[in-house]
Formats: C-alpha cells, sequence, structure tokens
C-alpha cells in the first residue's frame, strides 16, 4: 500500500501564495506521475497539474502561468506552488500517483482564497 499525505493548505487573500507538498510513504518501488486536482462542491474533480516521472508537465488553463508544480524523487513529494492566487481557487486540493497502473489519492488539503 501506498500513502499520500497533503500539507501546505490554508486561508490566504487574493494575490498570496501557498505552496502545497504531497508526500507519500509505504510500498514505494516506482513512482510515475504525480498530481494535483481539485474539487469544488457539486462539480466534477478537474486536474490542477501532473508531472512525469521525466519531468513533463501539464497544467489546467485557468492556473497556467501561477501555478508550479515539482517533485523530488529522493523523497517521493510532489509539490504545488500556487502565486496569485484567486477567489475562485478556493477548493480542496487532492494530491495522486500512480504506480504500476495502480492510482492513489490522498486526503486532500483545503485552501481558502479571501477577496
Amino acid at each position: 500500500q501506498v500513502q499520500l499525505v497533503e500539507s501546505g493548505g490554508g486561508l490566504v487573500q487574493a494575490g498570496g501564495s501557498l505552496r502545497l507538498s504531497c508526500a507519500a510513504s509505504g510500498n514505494i518501488f516506482s513512482i510515475g506521475t504525480m498530481g494535483w486536482y481539485r474539487q469544488a462542491p457539486g462539480k466534477r474533480r478537474e486536474l490542477v497539474a501532473r508531472i512525469t516521472s521525466g519531468g513533463r508537465t501539464v497544467y489546467a488553463d485557468s492556473v497556467q502561468g501561477r501555478f508550479t508544480i515539482s517533485r523530488d524523487n529522493a523523497k517521493n513529494t510532489v509539490y504545488l506552488q500556487m502565486n496569485s492566487l484567486k477567489p475562485e481557487d478556493t477548493v480542496v486540493y487532492s494530491c495522486t500517483l500512480t504506480q504500476l497502473g495502480q492510482e492513489y489519492w490522498g486526503q486532500g488539503t483545503q485552501v481558502t482564497v479571501s477577496s
């Protein structure tokens, strides 16, 4: 089993920044893509950003240029640097990773951006 623990969420004013972290532990031996998703109440979960084991990144149009995803393979950790935050970024953010075709999810961390 693989466990994912997110941290770094919280309350910030519009225009501010937050850095989310997600650390993986457990039976880890070959992590593939890692990513961040978000889901507002009553809405579908949407991709925020993902990064492959080789470092290739994909971003949602709504966060392109404001958010940066990165990973530290030695620490089995993925990060999401969020700048220029907007009230519409208020939502629960969850991290995910794939390992040998299996997908794992964290519990999520709340980000709240006040106007």
